[in-house]
């Protein structure tokens, strides 16, 4: 599975291992990110967008947002396009959910990764149900870090 070829996913709200802003984190507005994307690789079928936090205290971290169907010529993510499905996110709700790091935890890293997929995705897989079932159709796959922490800095 080729890795950082020409697929790209990036956010105008902040950079690559720059913060993510406090209106995007669960306990500050919980707005939506603007996600970017270019580059799907010849035979793209669709997009999938999988944001997870590893820092989290949990076996798998905690996954954000879920979304799949996104079209290959896709520039900026809408997630009320046809064909596109917010899938389950860690707490089973089909939402984004902003950063909220346990207090005193210190600073997490929520990776943005982006996946050019050979066929389409059936239905509303969690992160980990998507990772086993599909890892054999990814294409290519790219991403984008931000990080956040409740903590003074």
């Amino acid at each position: 599975m080729p890795m950082f070829a020409d697929l790209r996913v990036s956010s105008p709200d902040f950079e690559d291992l720059g913060r993510i802003p406090d209106r995007l984190s669960a306990d500050g507005g919980n707005d939506t990110p603007v996600v970017e994307l270019s580059g799907a690789p010849e035979g793209t079928v669709e997009l999938a967008l999988i944001v997870n936090d590893p820092d989290a205290p949990l076996p798998n971290g905690f996954t954000h947002w879920v979304v799949y169907g996104i079209a290959p010529d896709t520039t900026t993510l809408d997630v009320t396009a046809d064909g596109v499905t917010v899938g389950p996110m860690g707490a089973g709700q089909n939402v984004w959910y902003g950063p909220q790091p346990p207090a005193g935890h210190g600073v997490h890293h929520y990776f943005f990764h982006v996946y050019a997929l050979g066929k389409h995705v059936e239905g509303t897989p969690t992160r980990e149900e998507f990772l086993a079932q599909y890892a054999g159709d990814v294409l290519e796959t790219a991403r984008y870090v931000g990080t956040f922490s409740n903590d003074s800095e």
